[in-house]
């Protein structure tokens, strides 16, 4: 199966969900759903990149729609190239967890507010060997941006990119 294939039935197996009672939408929401929106496939989106680590273990709040803070650990950082141009981008990791084996990057970019969710995207990067994936195409908006009632932490300051993203989830219409 080609990349774009196994993304897309990732797409249709989200979908799946959340038309079921186990997802984020309201039973309002679910009947009328149809299946959530994304830019098309793009492999240039998809990029390894070294974790320049962080000098020493720095917890960090971060805010929440809510207003409430979760606490993080942050990893360090990569800097990477996309067809838009060159970022960096901090990487997380719930605090707490001694060996995480995936990082958690909350970002904005330039399409923030007009194509995707305004308060910005996360995407859950496998970590290998002083590496990270980042697979923009698997960028996903948080369960607040479905209904109200989720806390769901903001991207930093740091995470806000002036470059647009032009992969994954796009604004929830529903």
């Amino acid at each position: 199966m080609s990349y774009a294939e196994e993304l897309l039935d990732f797409r249709r197996r989200k979908d799946a969900h959340f038309a079921s009672a186990q997802g984020p939408l309201e039973a309002a929401q679910r009947s009328a759903f149809s299946g959530l929106r994304y830019f098309a496939p793009d492999e240039a989106y998809r990029v390894r990149a070294a974790v320049v680590p962080a000098g020493s273990v720095e917890e960090i709040e971060l805010a929440t729609t809510s207003g409430e803070a979760r606490l993080f650990v942050r990893l360090g950082y990569a800097e990477f190239e996309l067809p838009t141009g060159r970022a960096q981008l901090d990487l997380f990791a719930p605090a707490g967890d001694p060996e995480p084996q995936r990082a958690f990057v909350p970002f904005r970019d330039a399409t923030s507010g007009r194509e995707t969710y305004g308060t910005g995207r996360y995407l859950d990067a496998p970590l290998e060997g002083g590496e990270v994936l980042l697979d923009f195409n698997l960028a996903y908006n948080p369960y607040c941006a479905y209904q109200e009632g989720w806390s769901c932490p903001l991207p930093p300051r740091q995470n806000w990119l002036s470059l647009e993203v032009r992969a994954g989830e796009l604004d929830f219409v529903g």
